[in-house]
């Protein structure tokens, strides 16, 4: 697919250092040698002898003074620290990587509790969300051979201020990685008032929001999938819109919708799908889907380390 290479490309360009923490998992194993080879990042296989006692006891105390409100106990977090991702995310934070990929053998909640609380919040968005690149051959939808579809991993039913910094942060993924000009839609079963709801009236408000956020950029809402993809549609349904019909960037109003649209295009449209991106962080990060493949955790590597720039 011409925008993975292009993803590999610019991976390469960026030169940034990328951790992977899973070290026993054979994907992940037979990825490195591919990164490596390709040179798509400075990759680095993190085993546990790899962490210097010294900076794993450190690690434990700040974790554990960050999290004891929460009940977590030093024995507690000293355990999660054995298992290389923790010191990965907390190496990343300190500078040491630039980013790191997890998740073949972990789950979304270890990854995502390593990254938010090693790596830290973006005080601007106060929140994590995820997002997927996802790369298509010759889609007549998808001219310029990608989209970004978010949230499709993390919150389940975002409020229209989450909606916004979905957006936001969708957006700014897009230009980054894609180099593409986002032109945003927030997704509803209803269009511009073809229906009503509480659902609805959520996204409405998100789209407020976010226009207040990022006044320039180009972002219309409510909008039904047809409408914000499809030209001929959009002309019946929203003429005039500079989004509708040639939509880049997919804001689905929750995780069900999220996660079953994202997970449609990939098997029944053949589309790759790159990610759960995790976004709202201090430094980039990716979850992998369990079921991945190899080539899924070389391309998750090449995002990260575009991001990284």
């Amino acid at each position: 697919m011409e925008a993975i290479r292009k993803i590999r490309e610019r991976a390469r360009n960026a030169k940034k250092k990328i951790v992977l923490p899973e070290y026993k998992d054979k994907r992940v194993l037979e990825a490195f040698k591919m990164i490596k080879a390709e040179g798509v990042a400075d990759v680095t296989l993190l085993t546990p002898e790899m962490v210097a006692p010294q900076d794993k006891e450190r690690y434990v105390e700040f974790f554990y003074n960050l999290r004891k409100s929460k009940g977590v106990t030093l024995d507690q977090a000293r355990e999660m620290f054995e298992d290389p991702l923790f010191p990965a995310a907390m190496m990343v934070r300190e500078g040491k990587f630039d980013g790191f990929v997890a998740g073949a053998s972990h789950t979304t909640a270890d990854v995502c509790r390593a990254g938010i609380h090693c790596i830290g919040i973006d005080e601007r968005l106060m929140i994590a969300c995820s997002s997927f690149v996802m790369a298509f051959d010759n889609n007549r939808y998808a001219p310029e051979g990608a989209l970004i579809y978010a949230d499709c991993g993390l919150l389940p039913d975002p409020n229209p201020r989450q909606l916004a910094c979905i957006g936001v942060a969708a957006a700014e993924l897009a230009r980054k990685v894609l180099d593409l000009e986002p032109r945003i839609a927030f997704l509803s079963y209803s269009t511009k008032g073809s229906a009503e709801g509480r659902s609805i009236d959520r996204v409405r408000e998100g789209v407020k929001i976010f226009k207040e956020m990022e006044p320039n950029l180009l972002v219309d809402g409510e909008l039904q999938l047809d409408a914000a993809i499809v030209p001929d549609v959009a002309k019946i349904k929203t003429p005039g819109s500079a989004v509708a019909g040639n939509a880049s960037v997919l804001i689905f109003p929750n995780l069900d919708a999220g996660n079953i649209g994202y997970k449609l295009t990939e098997r029944l449209a053949g589309a790759r799908a790159l990610g759960p991106l995790l976004m709202g962080l201090k430094n980039p990060c990716s979850d992998l889907s369990r079921g991945c493949s190899a080539e899924d955790v070389v391309d998750c590597v090449a995002v990260t380390a575009i991001r990284a720039r």
